[in-house]
């Protein structure tokens, strides 16, 4: 009996394929958890390091949740909408559903490994996405708002970018290129990130203009396991462990140093010196920029990616971004710069560069991009990233105006002030008279008495641990 389920009792199930999607899923996650939280975590503030890792590692476990309890059905169920699917859990939560042989129906793509795969693969990249918005809202957005957000925007804009591109919805029968997520990923939680920033409000000042990493070597682990995980990233969307997975793992990685060579340069031109926090910024846009087409172009189109991937997200981080009509906007990580116009060109590029053959090998239909005639192509991917930024354009600013009326979206200034200690009574780096002293003045300080000290950062900084408690985290 329990045969049928194995590749020896059934004619559907690829071990080779199951494997690499496992693998690949299992590579992706780890770009999160824990990989996003050493990156946030060393590239934050000191104050703020706890508070960045946990905003990871809450969202992480409430997106896993909500995808297998409803999310997953609307992303990729029956069609309910032309950009939304049934909500459901017949896949997810029965075991006769998750034995199951795999299946996108609305996009009548059905993969030789079982629906649980597919339920976990997809609710990695649910996760990511989510996270990277974070990114953006660091050093000041209250964490109970943050526990109302992550479902919110995982249902009201994930999900119906995800159906719309990859579900079956319209922009996939349109014929959008999207190979493992530049638009459903990296567009919207760009877009979500800015717009966020803007509701929410900047940190306090003295963040902004002191906002160093506190912890480069802990930044550089969480980069690493990023590129890396990349390779799960892109070669997993093919849902296959063959040739075009291959292509796209080769891509990824081609892309990814071009980009981080080219904003090094850029950085010595500029600046004077090479910095390794813009090479990270480089690693990240050439990840970016290479998802929408990681399998369907040429290894010089990957180049070309690159390039451009390590040139203009550069150019409006360091020059536009810098501006008084944007200066304003508290993006902490740039995620608008990194993700949104990185996603968005690699969008444009895969219809410009996309290759008959690579469109083939991923069992797309499409002929190509601008490059082999079919200029058509782009207008297609301007049309759906039109549709991404516009769909959180509005739906993010409504989930926030919604949260606000039922708590605040950003911490109150004293908590803001002190960072760690008062969001969750702990502390990253608790050595004495460092960690501690934060740590017992959160615990024995109220909000209201430091309000009404009216005390500076510096003389709270400057104040004495109770002689009484030590915390050692």
């Amino acid at each position: 009996m329990a045969a049928q389920w194995n590749s020896t009792g059934n004619d559907w199930l690829d071990s080779g394929d199951n494997a690499w999607q496992m693998t690949a899923a299992t590579v992706v996650g780890l770009q999160s958890v824990p990989g996003l939280i050493v990156f946030y975590a060393g590239v934050s503030k000191k104050k703020w390091a706890v508070n960045s890792s946990f905003m990871v590692f809450y969202a992480f476990a409430a997106v896993t949740l909500a995808w297998v309890c409803w999310a997953y059905e609307l992303s990729f169920g029956e069609q309910w909408a032309p950009f939304l699917g049934k909500p459901g859990a017949v896949n997810t939560l029965t075991i006769l559903g998750q034995l199951s042989q795999a299946i996108i129906p609305s996009a009548n793509i059905i993969p030789a490994f079982p629906m649980s795969t597919m339920i976990y693969f997809q609710s990695v990249f649910a996760a990511i996405s989510v996270i990277l918005v974070a990114g953006a809202y660091l050093g000041r957005m209250n964490f109970a708002a943050w526990i109302m957000f992550v479902p919110l925007w995982l249902t009201f804009s994930y999900s119906v970018s995800c159906y719309s591109i990859w579900g079956g919805g319209w922009l996939f029968q349109m014929g959008v290129l999207d190979y493992a997520g530049g638009y459903v990923i990296h567009l919207g939680a760009g877009v979500a990130a800015y717009v966020g920033a803007w509701m929410i409000g900047p940190r306090l000042k003295q963040d902004r203009e002191d906002f160093e990493p506190n912890n480069i070597p802990l930044m550089m682990v969480g980069i690493g396991m990023l590129w890396l995980g990349w390779n799960g990233f892109n070669g997993g969307a093919s849902f296959s462990a063959g040739a075009d997975a291959s292509v796209a793992v080769l891509n990824t990685n081609v892309t990814t140093a071009t980009s981080m060579l080219t904003w090094m340069i850029l950085d010595m031109v500029y600046f004077k010196k090479p910095s390794i926090i813009g090479a990270c910024q480089g690693v990240i846009t050439g990840l970016v920029i290479i998802t929408p087409a990681a399998g369907l172009v040429a290894g010089w189109g990957a180049i070309a990616m690159g390039a451009i991937s390590g040139s203009i997200p550069w150019i409006t981080m360091n020059i536009v971004a810098k501006t008084k009509l944007l200066s304003h906007i508290d993006d902490t990580l740039g995620v608008v710069h990194t993700h949104a116009v990185a996603g968005f060109l690699g969008g444009l590029c895969a219809g410009i560069f996309a290759t008959v053959e690579g469109c083939e090998a991923f069992s797309l239909t499409t002929p190509g991009g601008a490059i082999v005639g079919n200029g058509r192509q782009v207008l297609i991917q301007f049309i759906s990233a039109l549709f991404v930024i516009a769909l959180n354009l509005v739906v993010t600013p409504l989930i926030l105006l919604f949260i606000s009326f039922f708590v605040p979206l950003r911490m109150n200034e004293p908590d803001l002030i002190i960072g760690d200690a008062a969001c969750h009574g702990e502390d990253a780096y608790a050595f004495y008279h460092d960690g501690a002293k934060e740590i017992d003045l959160a615990r024995t300080a109220s909000a209201g008495s430091l309000l009404n000290l009216n005390a500076s950062y510096e003389q709270l900084a400057a104040l004495k641990p109770l002689a009484t408690e030590t915390v050692v985290v």
